[in-house]
């Protein structure tokens, strides 16, 4: 199923507007699904895409249509980056940086596990073009033959970490740099896989320094802020109590106003 069609059996190519509205879509989709999970609100998903609510049923008439465009589309996104890396680095241990660092923009640590349970495996992997699974441990094979990675690294090893790395901090993207932080660790987990006895790496770690300083700081904010969260979602659950009390205190009035109506009927 590629991107730049319609979906199911007739599927036929896009306009460009329409095509973007989709990209948009699934893109919007991604990050509310990994915040709010797989029933999050559609017109949330709408805002976020900048199209209206309207647009998004025309593309994706169900959800279940939604939750495996988003699967398809990363995963496509994911082939896409290991055989371009692959073809247009000569360096394997490059490439294999490129696709890992590429495969952490899409989060595929948070969105397709938040996806689970919504699709089969064949929902999903029948008709994609390709598997980034060969030629991501094809650059690994190579790396480690031209000396850039330690022969002891599997496939898993760096697979796994990636989706680990994905994963946002606790909190719920209340901490802005977490992307950020997240290819910095990446970063010194590869320079990890190298060798004993290669030279040391002189490229200058990016993104955020959480020093242990930074760390406390760090740590009591998501304390906080989920305290307060937790906070603001049970006062909306009192409200809804109260509201529910009142409703049923309403309905028992009525039904005994009805009954004493019937009872001097009866007399």
């Amino acid at each position: 199923m590629s991107a730049d069609t319609d979906d199911g059996p007739t599927a036929s190519p896009l306009r460009a507007d329409a095509r973007r509205n989709r990209e948009q879509i699934l893109r919007a989709a991604r990050e509310v699904f990994t915040d709010q999970g797989p029933d999050a609100p559609l017109d949330e998903i709408a805002r976020r895409a900048g199209v209206g609510i309207a647009t998004l049923y025309r593309r994706f008439p169900r959800r279940d249509d939604l939750h495996r465009g988003v699967a398809v589309e990363v995963l496509t996104a994911l082939i896409g980056a290991a055989n371009r890396a692959a073809a247009e680095e000569d360096d394997a241990c490059l490439a294999l940086r490129r696709f890992l660092h590429t495969a952490l923009d899409l989060k595929i640590g948070s969105v397709l596990p938040s996806l689970l349970g919504r699709f089969t495996a064949d929902d999903v992997l029948d008709g994609m073009p390709g598997d980034a699974v060969d030629p991501v441990d094809a650059l690994l094979v190579r790396a480690q033959a031209q000396g850039r990675i330690r022969p002891d690294v599997v496939f898993g090893d760096i697979t796994l970490m990636i989706i680990r790395l994905s994963r946002p901090l606790p909190g719920g993207g209340r901490f802005a740099a977490d992307d950020a932080l997240a290819h910095r660790q990446l970063d010194v987990y590869l320079d990890g896989l190298r060798p004993t006895g290669s030279p040391r790496p002189t490229t200058p770690l990016g993104g955020p320094a959480v020093d242990v300083e930074a760390f406390k700081r760090l740590r009591e904010r998501l304390i906080d802020d989920a305290y307060g969260a937790r906070a603001d979602a049970d006062d909306v659950s009192h409200d809804d109590s109260r509201a529910d009390a009142r409703d049923v205190s309403r309905d028992d009035s009525g039904a005994d106003v009805r009954v004493a109506d019937v009872r001097a009927d009866d007399g």
